[in-house]
């Protein structure tokens, strides 16, 4: 009989046979499978066994592993929902997502060495805790995990129904005001959020630049980089307890005067005491940057206390349009000049060299937004997603009560498309996706965070997205760069948003409560509503049509109807959807990551000293030629796809590029001025064969 030890081996070998071939010249997949088998043995060697449920649930509640659960339920309930979850079929698609699935996910003994659950019972546990003592809700969102429909978020997934928990959400958005208080209470909140596991994104964009006045001094100001420094030092502080390094990102717009200093942080020869070397960096960058751009001409980059003091009004807040001109020709504003081509240059060649910064599409974000009315967009998060309204929090002496305004928290989650395509449950998994995440909205309640928790408790804001695009579009034979793919994407995404605004609508409607501010939106008045209640949205592509023969497609006679319930009822969340990179989550799905194109066929993982492989979903010598690397796709059509997509969805998509290092920054700068011109919002990071990315685990679903 072999070790524990050898079988450990068995496994990680037989997966490693994978990228050898067979004698068809073909991958030997079914070695995947093998190493998959030999695994799962040994895992339930080192599973604790349990007289039956019961029993397993009175010792992990009594033993403090998960919350009481016998408060929620009887053990009649309890019995009935594990016998029906037990009735569902589900197997692990691959050696990939059943490992990662017992790595990261499932629970542990206290020496982590056997396990407490499978993946049946981690959903069942999960859904429990999320549907409340609602018996039928709970066997709702078992279905939908189970069938792998939808998928909660990381911190969601790994929290929920746990004693010893973190939060259930983990990315926030703060905003820096220009005062020494403000600056020491988002440095202590964005601490507190990243003690707890929160990757948090700071706007640092109406500091005063290095150089301006204090009380009337001039030249004493620091800048913000210092206090980007001394936020990186925190997130390195406060580090969830040395298991996983803290994780901050922090924006500026392109406009700030310290913006060219800022850029230099992530140059390979900046100098160490400058250099920002673990938090991530983005611009804000509105269309006026753009529009001297294409017209050749300098910039202006200003200072933003003497903005300020002339004009009573900040730089970030600004429409940038109107101000331009004036801050340019008034003497008493602080600035400097460059030529807005060349900085795009600069931005292109930061990013070949770190990755960074991300590009915040500023003006485009806010266009489109339907809360325009309430709130200004004015930054983004980690990963690029996000785009909610914010405001400044007015921090005061002590004694002198502060004006607490609201700040941004990403509650996210992911429909894997595929199988909600397979299914006939187009609608059931949106409603039940929106239904899972408005109660990780309702229950989030940040203590150390007062901007966040108050948002939370007015806008109810979600974030439902997708993954495994690619694997769908290669699983049906269509390439990722067609126009098949966008006619697919232009339909799925539009009925996503309408389901979503449809469920948002009946809670609204159930509690008798939309979100804060409703009545002065684009969905009350019936703005957002009117490019749906003018035209159909219908595939095109004979192939995309028979796709979509399952599915009832929403019509403009259904809009008009959907329309019309909204400015009735209202809708409980101010945002609804946003497309976050799926990471770790993706590889128990067997799914590709959101909706960006696959890197490899067969993708190499390194864990310690153990090296895995990962073939794509679906991959077989028939769809092989329809799995093409990102660094071989068109990243024009690439953008054009994002595009299509983003003209659904109400916030935002992260997206990245992928580029090859000898890649000019004329080439790369064309780029981001075609993804601005398409309406994008966001550009994550840039990726090329030579660089690696630390990519967002904070957010990331």
């Amino acid at each position: 009989m072999k070790s524990m030890k050898e079988k450990y081996y068995n496994h990680i070998e037989l997966n490693n046979e994978v990228t050898k071939r067979n004698e068809n010249g073909f991958f030997k997949l079914e070695k995947d499978q093998e190493a998959l088998n030999v695994y799962l043995e040994e895992i339930r060697d080192k599973t604790v066994r349990f007289d039956n449920e019961l029993a397993r649930l009175h010792f992990l509640v009594e033993n403090q592993f998960y919350y009481n659960v016998f408060n929620d339920y009887t053990e009649a309930q309890l019995t009935d929902i594990i016998d029906f979850a037990n009735g569902l079929s589900f197997h692990f698609a691959s050696y990939m997502s059943a490992s990662k699935f017992y790595k990261d996910y499932a629970l542990k003994t206290n020496d982590k060495s056997q396990y407490l659950e499978n993946y049946h019972q981690h959903v069942t546990i999960v859904s429990l805790y999320l549907a409340k003592g609602d018996v039928s809700l709970a066997k709702r969102f078992i279905r939908a995990m189970i069938d792998q429909r939808y998928q909660p978020a990381t911190p969601t997934f790994l929290n929920a129904g746990r004693a010893r928990r973190g939060e259930l959400v983990s990315c926030f958005l703060l905003e820096v005001d220009d005062s020494l208080n403000s600056i020491n209470f988002i440095d202590s909140t964005a601490k507190q959020l990243s003690k707890i596991g929160g990757g948090v994104a700071i706007n640092l964009s109406k500091l005063r630049a290095r150089g301006e006045a204090i009380k009337g001094i001039k030249g004493v100001a620091k800048g913000v980089l210092p206090v980007a420094k001394a936020l990186e030092g925190g997130f390195s502080y406060a580090d969830q307890l040395g298991q996983r390094p803290g994780a901050g990102a922090v924006y500026l717009n392109i406009f700030h005067y310290d913006v060219e200093e800022f850029l230099d942080t992530k140059k390979v020869n900046a100098d160490e005491d400058l250099r920002l070397s673990t938090i991530s960096t983005g611009l804000i960058v509105p269309s006026k940057f753009f529009d001297l751009a294409k017209e050749g001409k300098d910039f202006y980059m200003f200072a933003p206390h003497t903005v300020e003091q002339e004009y009573g009004v900040t730089l970030d807040d600004i429409n940038i349009d109107e101000y331009y001109d004036r801050l340019v020709e008034n003497p008493n504003i602080m600035k400097k000049r460059k030529d807005a081509r060349e900085m795009l240059n600069m931005i292109a060649q930061t990013q070949l060299q770190s990755g960074y910064p991300y590009l915040m599409f500023k003006d485009n974000a806010n266009r489109v937004h339907a809360n325009s009315n309430i709130g200004q967009i004015k930054m983004s998060n980690l990963c690029t997603e996000i785009f909610q309204l914010q405001e400044t929090s007015i921090i005061n002496d002590y004694g002198i009560e502060d004006e607490i305004k609201r700040d941004i928290s990403c509650n996210l989650g992911s429909l894997n498309i595929v199988n909600v395509m397979e299914s006939d449950k187009f609608r059931d998994s949106v409603h039940t996706g929106m239904d899972a995440l408005t109660v990780v909205s309702d229950e989030a309640n940040i203590q150390n965070a007062p901007g966040v928790r108050k948002a939370n408790s007015e806008l109810h804001s979600v974030g439902l997205g997708v993954m495994n695009l690619h694997g769908y579009l290669a699983k049906n034979q269509i390439n990722y760069e067609s126009e098949e793919a966008k006619d697919f994407a232009n339909v799925f995404f539009m009925m996503m948003n309408y389901y979503s605004i449809e469920r948002s609508m009946q809670i609204a409607k159930e509690r008798g409560e939309a979100f804060e501010g409703f009545e002065l939106s684009d969905y009350a008045s019936g703005r957002y509503f009117e490019r749906y209640t003018t035209e159909n949205f219908l595939p095109e592509y004979d192939k995309v049509k028979a796709l979509f023969a399952p599915h009832e497609i929403p019509t403009k006679e259904d809009w008009h109807a959907l329309a019309a319930d909204v400015k009735t009822y209202g809708l409980y969340h101010a945002y609804r959807l946003a497309i976050a990179p799926t990471q770790s989550i993706s590889y128990v799905q067997n799914a590709t990551s959101s909706v960006m194109p696959i890197v490899d066929q067969i993708e190499r993982r390194t864990y310690g000293n153990a090296e895995t492989f990962y073939p794509m979903p679906f991959l077989s010598p028939q769809t092989m030629w329809y799995y093409k690397s990102a660094f071989n796709t068109d990243q024009m059509k690439l953008i054009d796809l994002i595009a299509t997509i983003q003209s659904h969805i109400d916030q935002g998509i992260s997206t990245i590029l992928y580029v090859n290092s000898d890649i000019s920054t004329r080439e790369l700068a064309r780029l981001y001025v075609y993804a601005h011109h398409k309406g994008l919002k966001s550009l994550y990071y840039t990726r090329n064969k030579l660089l690696s990315v630390e990519e967002c685990t904070s957010c990331a679903i």
